[in-house]
């Protein structure tokens, strides 16, 4: 069993102009997640960092350490797991300090990805792994996540007869949920017909399909139970953890882009946690592109395979759904801080601090994030 809660919080102010460097954004993540904690950095035994994957960004790195002030620790990691980075830290925090051999360790997560002289639509076009060839993506023009996640939602498409208006209703959803939300960048309410006149950009994904950069960040504190930290703003129980990676393989019979390890993750939280999917109150999901909520809740179990579009059209996930979904917005609407923005919303959730987005009686959330191109999955399920 788990012996640790998180305990502090700490979100940075958004920008979408390169006006700080990573390391700036970093600090004032940090010292904010302290101060909410109640905490002073002479508490601090532990610092685990994480970045962007995209390799032309700026990178965070152990020198956190000496920019933050920090003494003597007795954990210092950083972690490359893509976007399942910010859960990887959770996890390693959790299970560090559950046996005992820190008492606090604060993560942190940044990203200035958004540079002089750079439009925000390039940011990530580079190259991703999809093929597994090298030099195949490239000859082909295979450039950018949306190239590579729109071939996943393709094959949805063609094997479950899911539509753009399945996954237009993802982005009004995350929409409706943002404008609840006074962080997130995207607030003015959403139409499907508006989803559909939005530009092209990789089909099926037009502009409203996808997440966009800002450059933030955002650290959390992990507390041992032991450590006896009661910060007035309430602790987050860690119930439990799971982790599940099935490798961008393309094998005959596998078919990676439409049944991911998102359910190996889940099933191992769960059952660390001792609670099934009915109990979960709220969901917070890595949706960086309006197709991966989709596949995502498939996956995870709150509905059939291929049902995802009409689940989420029915409004299941939306305000008074059945399984209320990215509730501060999500990546699509809210802000992209990759895996640390469903991390953060559940925490703010079990709080009770969500304000007008705020679930009634949230008390059990799953969160999940995912790398590569729907191959590496951490989740955990976290408790009021």
């Amino acid at each position: 069993m788990l012996q640790s809660h998180i305990t502090g919080l700490g979100i940075s102010e958004f920008s979408r102009t390169a006006d700080r460097a990573i390391g700036e954004i970093a600090v004032e993540a940090a010292l904010l997640a302290i101060e909410d904690a109640e905490l002073v950095r002479g508490d601090i035994d532990g610092l685990i960092v994480a970045h962007s994957s995209v390799g032309t960004c700026e990178p965070l790195g152990l020198s956190l350490q000496a920019q933050l002030g920090l003494g003597d620790l007795q954990l210092l990691q950083d972690v490359h797991a893509e976007g399942s980075s910010a859960m990887q830290m959770l996890h390693n925090a959790a299970l560090y300090t559950s046996m005992g051999m820190v008492r606090h360790v604060l993560c942190v997560w940044a990203d200035a990805p958004l540079t002089p002289g750079q439009s925000s639509g390039t940011t990530f076009n580079v190259t991703v792994p999809h093929g597994n060839l090298e030099g195949w993506e490239a000859a082909h023009g295979l450039f950018g996540a949306a190239s590579a996640y729109a071939l996943c939602a393709r094959r949805h498409m063609a094997r479950y007869g899911t539509t753009t208006d399945h996954l237009g209703a993802v982005a009004v959803t995350a929409r409706t949920w943002a404008t609840g939300n006074p962080r997130a960048i995207m607030r003015t309410p959403l139409t499907l017909d508006e989803h559909r006149a939005s530009p092209l950009i990789a089909d099926p994904f037009r502009r409203l399909d996808c997440s966009f950069p800002v450059n933030g960040g955002a650290a959390f504190l992990v507390s041992a139970d032991t450590a006896a930290v009661g910060s007035s703003n309430g602790r987050v129980r860690i119930a439990g953890l799971g982790q599940g990676h099935r490798s961008n393989y393309h094998y005959a019979g596998a078919e990676p882009e439409v049944e991911t390890a998102a359910g190996i993750a889940a099933a191992q939280a769960l059952r660390m946690a001792d609670v099934v999917l009915g109990d979960i109150d709220i969901c917070e999901l890595y949706d960086c592109f309006t197709y991966t909520t989709i596949v995502l809740l498939e996956d995870l179990g709150f509905c059939e395979k291929g049902a995802g579009g009409d689940f989420v059209r029915e409004g299941n996930i939306a305000p008074g759904g059945s399984i209320p979904t990215n509730t501060g917005g999500g990546q699509l609407s809210g802000h992209y801080l990759q895996g640390m923005t469903p991390l953060c919303e559940a925490i703010i959730q079990l709080r009770g601090d969500g304000g007008d987005r705020q679930v009634p009686d949230a008390e059990v959330a799953l969160v999940h994030g995912h790398g590569g191109i729907l191959n590496f999955h951490a989740c955990a399920v976290l408790t009021r």
